[in-house]
């Protein structure tokens, strides 16, 4: 599987996904449905985009992902 993989690749579709939440668009629901939608995009959006601030390597076939999670300074 490792061979011909890019892990710089997949950070990349990583970040699309994250920006394609951003531009999400709320569907016409009102409610507990409203706040679960807006909810699981938030969910999403991070998860997508802490993994498009990885730092990704291949060692011994084993993809390593390193996400700084201290924040700023």
């Amino acid at each position: 599987m490792s061979e011909g993989f890019d892990p710089q690749e997949m950070i990349d579709r990583f970040a699309e996904r994250a920006a394609s939440v951003r531009r999400r668009q709320i569907p016409p629901v009102e409610g507990e449905a409203r706040r679960e939608f807006i909810r699981q995009a938030e969910q999403d959006f991070r998860d997508f985009a802490m993994l498009a601030d990885a730092t990704a390597e291949l060692v011994d076939g084993v993809l390593v992902l390193r996400i700084d999670l201290r924040g700023p300074g």
